[in-house]
């Protein structure tokens, strides 16, 4: 059987209860709904194409973390990985994202350090259970400060 395509697969999510944030040619990204009128990026991803797997991605914020170098910062969103790797996921890519002020693209608001991770499922059944998990994961580094 073939992969679905992201609009089969976000018809699929949505009748499973998963609120979309956007979808792309690859993959369905869910929403996190931080108030009732503010969905934002969850972080989690439906990806589909070879096959179906889940993605998510775990950060460290710059801003929270005054002074530490780009390697301490990927460590520390590594470290939130634990859970995940737990449960199959394996690291995909790292990346920087300067986050710049919407009202002014020339002033950087922070950096996010970012680290991908994936892990294939073999149905629309197991996916809709790993993303249900996938979006209990702490996702961002919290600052100890």
């Amino acid at each position: 059987m073939s992969a679905p395509t992201p609009s089969e697969l976000k018809k699929a999510l949505v009748t499973r209860g998963f609120e979309i944030y956007r979808t792309t040619a690859s993959e369905v990204m869910l929403a996190d709904r931080v108030r009732d009128n503010l969905l934002m990026d969850s972080s989690v991803a439906a990806l589909t194409g070879k096959g179906l797997a889940v993605r998510v991605v775990l950060r460290a914020e710059a801003a929270s973390f005054p002074g530490e170098s780009a390697e301490e910062l990927f460590a520390r969103a590594r470290a939130l990985a634990a859970a995940a790797e737990g449960r199959g996921y394996r690291e995909t890519t790292s990346r920087a994202v300067t986050i710049h002020d919407p009202g002014d693209k020339t002033r950087t608001l922070d950096t996010w350090f970012e680290v991908w991770f994936e892990r294939p499922v073999e149905d629309i059944e197991e996916l809709a259970a790993e993303l249900k998990a996938a979006l209990l994961l702490e996702k961002s580094a919290a600052s100890t400060r």
